[in-house]
């Protein structure tokens, strides 16, 4: 059987045709797309989720590589084929927190456009020279043109601690776009893609004939892996990965499930889609990787997370409104709609009567790598240290050894300089703390879990033993094991067969420490 080739970081559609890579058809989606009324389009999806390629192959489309498309499903649907100039504008690759960033970038393309079309460089604003090289590109072909915008936000996500040179940044891409909507009649088609949709940015206020695709249901597979196509490309790689881990083939696309799939893109269409990034560099090296994540550090979503101080608890079943999602001002405090644009968060449920969404982590490899990251911010523990000690844990719950677990918690809250929070939020943090924890651990954890009688502070449950924990700030530990007894929390478990564990424990916010608890087993 011949080895199959996984475009692992190509993101040019010519590429992986002519070099016979693997490639999962979406050019369906395309001809619908262009098909359409619209002729602005955005999309907005996480990073490393196929923006690029997608764009690189409207772009040989365009460009009327009819040889390319050859036995994908829009080479099936009437078309002319017929050659259009096509502005293709990539702002990654460019260091931003450098002023001039973004103005070079901009310089470079426009430069090279000029040249190609026999403009003399004038010294006008971005958006004059881009209009000039619009009007004269049509005029020398007799063809409209096609503009293809990449990451348009990537200088936005990379200032976002930089309000003035954000700002900057702002004006000079509204100047660029907003002169769009006054070419109309030059344009075919064009379509910008970045990781935040444009909600309050007013980077498009001109543009307003813009149409944002991003939620629209017909295309919630236009980037991914669907279900369906990764069983009907990925089969002899899944057959492969099989044969070395010595499992089932089920068992395969069963972890692949639960490690990279869960995206949700659509509110009313709930279409699965696995991470592209993580599935190819999966099957490639046949083996369960946090692939993902490791491409880039989320720290503009840590700076946001530090200034809101949202508890991480919420985060596993967030409800808001869908409008909610789209409104990002980068304030630092517009925590959300950036983590689930950024891929962290995803849509798990959806309410068509109120409009609203209950967000959560879309997979594993997400909430884990995430939670791993934001451990070291909360703890004293470095991140080379983090496995390890969490190993220690998982080690103490398993066994029942829980006064060795509390004992070693509370060793890990007095190593840790609280002076970047406020004591306000200290309950808060310290509950986050056990959450990380407990979650990297990889067992069943819920926060405010609700009973007919109130709400558990935490329920963790692992294959021998439910832990039910209530806890307490400058109060004490017996306060905390006598709510657990007054309002029977462990009712709902006492059919499940587990032993019962009851942990009423304290925090002192003098000492800023877990100060005392007490554990019984049932």
């Amino acid at each position: 059987m011949a080895q199959v080739k996984y475009p692992i970081g190509i993101q040019s559609f010519s590429s992986i045709r002519e070099g016979g890579y693997l490639y999962v058809d979406k050019t369906g989606y395309i001809a619908d797309l262009l098909n359409s009324a619209s002729k602005f389009v955005f999309l907005s999806r996480p990073r490393r989720f196929g923006k690029s390629l997608l764009l690189s192959t409207i772009k040989e489309y365009f460009l009327g590589r009819q040889d390319m498309f050859e036995g994908l499903e829009i080479s099936r649907r009437e078309h002319d084929w017929v050659k259009h100039p096509v502005f293709h504008l990539d702002f990654t690759g460019a260091n931003y927190n450098d002023p001039v960033g973004l103005t070079s970038k901009l310089n470079s393309r426009l430069t090279s456009w000029e040249k190609e079309y026999g403009i003399e460089k004038e010294d006008g604003d971005f958006g004059v020279r881009f209009e000039t090289i619009i009007k004269q590109a049509y005029e020398k072909t007799g063809q409209k043109v096609v503009i293809l915008i990449d990451e348009y936000d990537k200088a936005l996500l990379e200032t976002v601690d930089k309000p003035e040179l954000q700002q900057k940044y702002r004006d000079t891409l509204r100047g660029v776009y907003g002169n769009l909507k006054q070419m109309d009649k030059y344009i075919r088609f064009a379509m910008l893609t970045g990781v935040t949709r444009f909600g309050h940015l007013s980077i498009f206020s001109d543009l307003n004939n813009l149409n944002d695709i991003s939620m629209r249901g017909e295309y919630a597979g236009i980037c991914g892996i669907t279900g369906e196509e990764l069983h009907a490309s990925f089969s002899s790689g899944v057959k492969a990965f099989s044969e070395k881990l010595g499992v089932s083939e089920n068992e395969v696309y069963e972890e692949l499930r639960i490690n990279y799939d869960g995206y949700h893109f659509a509110p009313e269409n709930l279409v699965d889609v696995y991470n592209p990034f993580s599935v190819l560099n999966a099957l490639s090296a046949r083996f369960f990787g946090q692939y993902w994540f490791q491409t880039g550090t989320p720290t503009f979503l840590i700076k946001m997370l530090k200034a809101r101080q949202l508890s991480l608890r919420t985060l596993s079943e967030y409800e808001c409104e869908i409008d909610d999602l789209t409104d990002v001002s980068f304030d630092l405090g517009n925590f959300i709609p950036v983590m689930y644009q950024s891929g962290y968060l995803t849509i798990k449920k959806y309410n068509s009567r109120f409009q609203s969404v209950t967000l959560g982590f879309p997979n594993r490899e997400v909430e884990r790598a995430f939670l791993r990251q934001l451990l070291p911010y909360y703890t004293s523990l470095s991140s080379q240290k983090t496995a390890f000690e969490i190993k220690r844990f998982v080690l103490d719950v398993e066994e029942g050894l829980t006064e060795d677990f509390m004992v070693r918690l509370q060793s890990l809250f007095a190593d840790f300089q609280y002076d970047s929070f406020e004591l306000r939020h200290l309950e808060q943090h310290y509950q986050d703390v056990i959450f990380i924890i407990f979650k990297l651990m990889g067992f069943y954890t819920r926060t405010e879990y609700k009973t007919a009688s109130g709400r558990i502070d935490m329920v963790v449950k692992t294959p021998d033993y439910i832990y039910v924990m209530e806890f307490k700030m400058d109060r004490s530990a017996e306060e905390a094991l006598a709510q657990i007894d007054t309002k029977d929390y462990l009712l709902p478990f006492k059919a499940d067969g587990r032993k019962l564990i009851k942990i009423g424990a304290n925090f002192d916010s003098t000492k800023r420490t877990l100060a005392s608890w007490i554990i019984q087993e049932n």
